[in-house]
């Protein structure tokens, strides 16, 4: 089944309650041509997948600012994959590490986990809609 190239499941995953960033993306994806399904901040893995599979989604975009964005994503690939969405596009931002790390380090081990876009704090909404347009071979 060919996948919606304008819908992108939108939310901020674990027990993370950071709100304001979420409506700032959520208002420039749309504003962007994009659907946005935005499921809120406290969302477990499974209600990102769950909302790929109803919408049909071709990328699923993980806000994380609390830090923990790391452990709250550990095998969200493989969960993604055995929902059959593995074509889906997987992007990741914020705050997703604890500490101060090298963000080529951090970036490299998300694109490990199976992510297709890590970005750091204060990626402006511009960037992410750039990768997304590319990545999903949309032309204005």
């Amino acid at each position: 089944m060919a996948r919606d190239k304008k819908t992108l499941v939108l939310g901020v995953i674990g027990s993370d309650c950071h709100a304001v960033g979420l409506r700032i993306l959520d208002h420039a994806f749309e504003q962007a041509g994009f659907n946005v399904v935005n499921i809120g901040v406290l969302s477990p893995q499974e209600d990102f997948i769950n909302a790929a599979i109803e919408t049909n989604a071709a990328a699923i975009c993980v806000s994380s600012l609390y830090g923990q964005g790391e452990l709250d994503v550990q095998g969200m690939r493989d969960k993604m994959n055995e929902a059959g969405l593995d074509d889906v596009l997987l992007y990741i931002g914020g705050n997703v590490v604890v500490g101060k790390q090298d963000f080529d380090e951090v970036k490299k081990r998300f694109y490990d986990m199976g992510f297709n876009q890590c970005y750091p704090p204060g990626t402006s909404p511009e960037t992410t809609i750039k990768d997304l347009k590319h990545d999903l071979n949309i032309t204005d």
